[in-house]
């Protein structure tokens, strides 16, 4: 373990809302419902950094679930993600009072234009001195598209050629200031070499932007790039954008499989199979007993509703789950309606069926539930030996936790599970340096390369 030089990527996954991932999280006995004010969210910073944790990253969507019976009344009723702010702002709120945590959020390239994200980003990570994420999504519903002034939501595939030429876009403006640009000499009146300053004049079938950027680069050259399409097309974007994947896998064979399968594909579009995390969410219920634990897990599970699944699942494929009986089969023409492919495909493959039911969505995707993502339940060595043992399988280069409450489950991981996995060297003991890229472990890119591969594209 120690010997192989790997440590564990940890990350804590957040939602700037009423919950965390989990909906039922709010009705825990222990969730604290201040998630308004930005002491919360600074009382969660702050013990992840105690805790050494790499980053926090914020998911988003850019509507209230409203897709369930074509209304917002239960999901509000409820608490199912009812409230979402917007993840930036309660990021920096955070990062006020860290200096190592490197914080993600979740910005849209279907609904949000390239100038503005690089700028946002690139501005936050200037502020914390190196220490910000992008999570970069497609978004999924027509909730958000209406909210967007658009009508349908765009196809999926389309999504993500639009997100590609997005990207380009973005990275051709943060590269456009060189990483020496900066001269800051009073005496000669000489602030920056304009040689070293770029206008982008990119011209696309989605995008014109002409840059040249208003944002010099941060202390780690640019954001980190976090990423979780699992659909064909989403992989293929992954493999060729992200320095993170977050991912779901249901099994350790399944994410031997998939974690494999993935790093090619990473080969495959050029890129260094080792520079690129895969991370599952998972749950971990951690006790300072296996009877503690088991106990937590019963408290944890009684916090779910039907109307979690429900409501849920029709956010996330962009289809009203009220509008089938619980047994009827999805026909193959509404399968393809369904929004989120990789989501849909792993339903089918695990039914067995060619054609699921509404029932076999809620059951295997266990949507609403902690049955959604893996969770490894225990005393610390228990949880630490189902960690180890994916990681070093391996399935994966560490672990997107998410939480079952409100800062209790980040309180136990770091307390109890935290020190276990230090102890057996399998996660650092103190940050590798100031940057989220130092603490990943991510070469710091350089705009000069950028230009050179730029170049020699042209030529």
């Amino acid at each position: 373990m120690a010997a192989q030089n790997r440590m564990m990527t940890l990350i804590a996954f957040l939602q700037a809302q009423n919950c965390s991932n989990l909906p039922g999280s709010w009705r825990h006995p222990s969730t604290m419902l201040d998630f308004l004010t930005p002491e919360y969210y600074q009382r969660i910073a702050r013990t992840l950094e105690d805790g050494k944790i790499q980053m926090a990253f914020f998911d988003d969507r850019l509507a209230l679930p409203d897709i369930y019976t074509g209304d917002h009344s239960r999901a509000v009723a409820a608490g199912v993600r009812a409230v979402k702010m917007d993840p930036c702002t309660v990021l920096m709120m955070m990062g006020a009072v860290t200096q190592r945590l490197g914080l993600g959020a979740t910005y849209s390239t279907t609904y949000y234009e390239p100038f503005h994200i690089a700028r946002v980003f690139a501005t936050m990570d200037l502020m914390l001195k190196g220490r910000v994420a992008w999570n970069i999504v497609t978004s999924l519903n027509s909730g958000e598209a209406k909210n967007f002034g658009g009508g349908d939501h765009m196809a999926h595939d389309a999504r993500y050629d639009r997100a590609d030429e997005f990207m380009d876009v973005v990275l051709g403006h943060w590269n456009s200031w060189e990483d020496d640009a900066l001269v800051l000499d009073k005496v000669s009146n000489r602030f920056a070499d304009p040689a070293k300053v770029h206008r982008l004049d990119h011209a696309g079938p989605y995008f014109q932007s002409r840059g040249p950027f208003s944002v010099p680069r941060s202390p780690q050259g640019q954001p980190v790039l976090i990423q979780a399409g699992q659909s064909g097309r989403g992989q293929a974007f992954a493999a060729k954008w992200a320095d993170l994947v977050f991912v779901i896998f249901h099994s350790l064979q399944d994410g031997m499989r998939e974690y494999t399968a993935f790093k090619a594909a990473v080969a495959a579009a050029g890129r260094e199979p080792a520079s690129v995390r895969v991370a599952p969410a998972s749950y971990v219920c951690v006790g300072e007993s296996q009877a503690a634990a088991e106990d937590k897990r019963a408290v944890i599970e009684a916090t779910a509703r039907d109307i979690d699944a429900l409501v849920l699942l029709s956010e996330v494929l962009n289809y009203d789950f009220a509008s089938k009986p619980l047994d009827e089969p999805f026909s193959d023409e509404e399968l393809t309606e369904l929004s989120f492919q990789g989501f849909r495909d792993r339903v089918v493959r695990l039914s067995g069926k060619r054609n699921p039911t509404v029932r076999d969505f809620i059951t295997i995707s266990g949507r609403g539930t902690v049955k959604e993502h893996s969770m490894f339940v225990g005393n610390p060595k228990q949880v630490a030996d189902q960690m180890e043992e994916w990681f070093t399988a391996p399935a994966c280069d560490g672990f997107v936790l998410a939480a079952t409450s409100m800062p209790g489950a980040y309180d136990d991981v770091v307390r109890l599970l935290v020190p276990e996995l230090q102890r057996r060297g399998l996660f650092h003991k103190d940050y590798e340096g100031p940057t989220l890229r130092d603490n990943l472990g991510l070469a710091i890119p350089r705009a000069a390369d950028w230009h050179a591969a730029r170049r020699e594209v042209a030529e």
